[in-house]
């Protein structure tokens, strides 16, 4: 599997597209004036503190204040507390936490007027970004996440990522946690921690104890609402979440930004800092890597698939609703059963996908084609976990229904990435699907008509601007469509169509 992640930057924006073997899994936008991001820390204040709802509002900056529940303070919150007082002064100047007097951890199930009161200082960190109308969700159960762990200040937890299996892996690990963690840190060892040496551990540990300790000094004499922790900017995030040996490339448009990733990479993954190039292309980065025309496939409410099966999405309040069909799809399969799993298996991959790369959250709901074999459902439900298992964000996924429905949870932490596929109607008021999809759905049907052995014949009809479009050039579509079909596509330009209107006619 090939790995690449596209960079474009502009003045305010930097787009990053994340590609595996070219087709586009994820796609991030960080702006200049985003400044609520998951795993930011402020020195925010408390608010109006709420016992029936057992929780507090808190100002953070924000326009509407963030929400902390009782059960996001972290049990040594009241430890917490007290460093904050101490740190805010000037005066006390030992981070490391090595000396400081914890105090009692609080109760599970206690109330938050015992913690709490309004006025008062905390450190909070964003688990959950300003979505719709709600402002943030926040913890002071605080985390500095690095490459291969993740650091927890009033803590003396160890634990071990879930998805590494090896019990003997996952021993080992806890032991050399155990003699680099620093007394008053907890240390979450993360997945890509499988197989490392204690010294790259515990350079990643430093790492991290240098931030707590650079946050630390922000504290002293400083106003709230303050950011006092960011977390790293988009680009460093991805890679050190998910950079490995599948990396081929990294391209930005941007020198600067290019200077910066080949630094952190010489920090954390230095065998692949050659692979970070500068885009020279007169070509928009975008475009050379195909990357715009799978953003105007990929967005819209009716998602293609190959051989004329698609999906349709929907968005309610409450849900998301997914729904698989074949369309058009010519049957190759022995029976109906077979085609429905064989279409349904296609639709999971791509319904993964879609979840990563639109960043979906709450409830989701997909309705795959009926199949009446409890093996073939079972067969689906192992697929689309697989396809899922690639997914960074929490989710959990409950077997096919009766009925064929797959109830999907995935946890919700940053406003849903929509992006508008319409374009205005050049003939009328009103609007119509981009053009650069039109190519894509004559592909579609072309291969369908041409898997018939009986038609010998095809005919194009479209708009004379399409035809051009299709006929110009020596490498042209419609020569592809030649070598790939074996069969010569006649384009008829017909002035009475409108821009988008095509048709087929086929003679045996």
């Amino acid at each position: 599997m090939k790995t690449e992640l596209i960079i474009r930057s502009n003045s305010s924006d930097i787009d990053f597209a994340l590609l595996k073997d070219g087709k586009l899994i994820e796609l991030n936008k960080e702006t200049s004036d985003n400044k609520f991001s998951v795993g930011d820390i402020f020195l925010a204040k408390i608010g109006k503190v709420l016992p029936g709802l057992n929780a507090s509002f808190v100002n953070v900056g924000y326009p509407k204040d963030g929400f902390l529940h009782y059960h996001d303070l972290g049990a040594q919150v009241q430890s917490l507390n007290k460093f904050i007082k101490k740190v805010s002064t000037g005066k006390y100047k030992e981070f490391t936490l090595k000396n400081f007097r914890f105090e009692k951890d609080i109760h599970k199930d206690g109330s938050i007027n015992d913690v709490l009161k309004s006025g008062q200082n905390l450190l909070v960190q964003i688990v959950k970004e300003p979505i719709s109308t709600k402002g943030p969700r926040l913890s002071s159960e605080l985390s500095i996440a690095g490459r291969f762990l993740v650091l927890v200040p009033f803590s003396d937890r160890i634990s071990v990522s879930q998805k590494i299996a090896d019990p003997k892996e996952k021993d080992r690990l806890k032991r050399l946690a155990k003699s680099i963690r620093p007394k008053g840190f907890g240390v979450i060892l993360r997945t890509v921690a499988e197989g490392k040496k204690v010294a790259e551990l515990d350079k990643d540990l430093q790492n991290s104890l240098d931030r707590w300790k650079t946050m630390c000094k922000r504290i002293a004499n400083t106003n709230t609402p303050t950011k006092v922790l960011s977390e790293l900017n988009r680009a460093s995030s991805i890679l050190r979440d998910v950079m490995n040996d599948s990396f081929t490339n990294i391209v930005t448009n941007d020198e600067t930004l290019k200077l910066e990733i080949k630094e952190y990479l010489q920090e954390i993954y230095p065998e692949k800092e050659n692979i970070v190039k500068l885009h020279r292309s007169k070509v928009p980065i975008f475009e050379k890597y195909g990357i715009e025309r799978q953003i105007k496939t990929s967005f819209g409410k009716t998602v293609s698939m190959s051989r004329g099966a698609y999906l349709v999405i929907e968005h309610t309040e409450a849900l998301h609703v997914i729904d698989v069909n074949s369309g058009n799809r010519s049957n190759k399969a022995g029976t109906q059963e077979e085609t429905a799993l064989e279409v349904n298996l296609i639709a999971a991959t791509e319904i993964a996908r879609q979840l990563q790369l639109r960043d979906m959250g709450g409830i989701i709901v997909v309705d795959f084609i009926d199949m009446h074999s409890p093996e073939n459902r079972n067969k689906l439900y192992q697929h689309l976990k697989e396809q899922m298992s690639f997914d960074r964000t929490k989710h959990k996924i409950l077997p096919p229904s009766k009925f064929g429905l797959v109830q999907i949870t995935r946890q919700r932490v940053r406003p849903e990435l929509s992006i508008k596929t319409t374009e205005p109607n050049p003939n009328v008021n009103g609007e119509v699907e981009a053009p650069i999809v039109l190519v894509d759905k004559i592909e579609v049907e072309l291969e369908r008509i041409n898997s018939n052995p009986k038609n010998k014949k095809i005919e194009l009809n479209v708009h004379p601007f399409v035809a051009s479009y299709l006929t110009k050039g020596i490498s042209s579509i419609r020569f592809r469509w030649y070598l790939k079909h074996k069969k010569w596509i006649n384009i008829i330009p017909r002035d009475a169509y409108r821009y988008l209107q095509y048709k087929f006619k086929v003679r045996k």
